[in-house]
């Protein structure tokens, strides 16, 4: 068993419990499971979910409260899957009694959140990261190399299409502002998270348009940016009009192109003078919560926590936060 915020001295394995039992538990559940392990613990808020998950996956401990997960001493770190209106409670509550949290996106509602719980992880000196898929993938590692390798030139222009197709139900989670609904938080974050990796510096000229859908939650957005350093991006954002998840980063010498680029392992770099084509293709889209799990143990066991990311998630949350700032959009636990 792992303390909470205490240092490793030799190599072991990390208990991991889940909160929720939703589709991002069970592929945490089953990547831990490609890996050989099994989860040690999960909490629900139906108890008879709990058990029908942990029967499923071979979990050793079902929770019957929330408190009894934070508090049981075998557990290291918490993986927190539920609705992101809720992260902020769960997660300070887990840092409180001494775990390592990783959370799902979007990890807070706001700035003044994130900034809150950050703070006390490193009070408590324990690991404390989003659950973003693009900062673990092996493709953007290894593109994150090419581009700061000087072969491709600077990063000059990047775009960002995220648009998704949701039943137009403004009760739905995606539409609902009780539950902190909207293309941004849900959606967005991927395309700003994306597109933040690529820059040398965060933006510090933001522009944008936002449709509101019904409820007053953003439907529908497209978002400019700029840093001091002259990098520009775009980011076109939507709930209820299909568009591919494509993303374009164009430098000097050549421009890359990435499909699905979430959980991308493949990306085509084409020469600007020639017009060469190279596919790269680095990991494996199937294996995304895999590199998650494995760059969070490698954060805990060897404080390698520069892999997780957490100061430029803190840059994506500060556009966030300024975003629904402009346009006045607010949810019921910031009121």
């Amino acid at each position: 068993m792992i303390k909470g915020g205490k240092p490793m001295t030799t190599p072991t394995l990390l208990n991991w419990a889940v909160l929720g039992t939703g589709v991002i538990a069970n592929e945490m559940a089953s990547a831990l499971a490609g890996m050989g392990r099994s989860l040690y613990g999960v909490c629900n808020r139906t108890y008879e979910k709990a058990s029908v998950f942990a029967e499923k996956y071979g979990v050793k401990q079902v929770y019957p409260t929330y408190d009894a997960l934070f508090s049981d001493p075998n557990v290291d770190v918490i993986y927190i899957t539920t609705p992101h209106n809720t992260h902020y409670s769960f997660i300070k509550t887990a840092l409180e009694h001494k775990k390592h949290v990783l959370a799902e996106k979007s990890i807070t509602l706001n700035s003044r959140e994130l900034e809150e719980l950050t703070a006390l992880a490193r009070e408590k000196n324990l690991v404390f990261a989003e659950a973003m898929t693009i900062w673990h993938m092996p493709l953007y590692k290894k593109l994150w190399e090419l581009t700061e390798g000087g072969n491709l030139g600077r990063v000059q222009m990047i775009t960002a299409n995220f648009g998704s197709f949701k039943d137009y139900d403004m009760k739905n989670r995606f539409f609902n502002r009780s539950l902190a609904g909207g293309a941004l938080l849900d959606i967005g974050v991927y395309a700003l998270s994306a597109i933040r990796s690529f820059m040398e510096e965060t933006p510090d000229q933001i522009l944008s348009q936002m449709l509101p859908a019904p409820t007053g939650v953003d439907e529908q957005a497209t978002i400019l940016l700029k840093n001091k350093k002259g990098q520009m991006a775009t980011a076109a954002l939507s709930l209820h009009s299909k568009q591919p998840k494509r993303m374009m980063i164009s430098c000097e010498n050549a421009y890359i192109e990435i499909m699905e680029y979430p959980r991308a392992d493949e990306a085509v770099i084409t020469d600007a003078v020639t017009g060469k084509r190279t596919v790269i293709h680095e990991g494996n889209t199937a294996d995304a919560l895999k590199y998650e799990l494995l760059d969070m143990e490698s954060a805990v066991l060897n404080g390698e926590r520069s892999v997780m990311k957490l100061d430029e998630t803190r840059d994506v949350m500060a556009m966030m936060t300024a975003l629904r700032k402009e346009w006045g959009l607010t949810y019921p636990e910031e009121e």
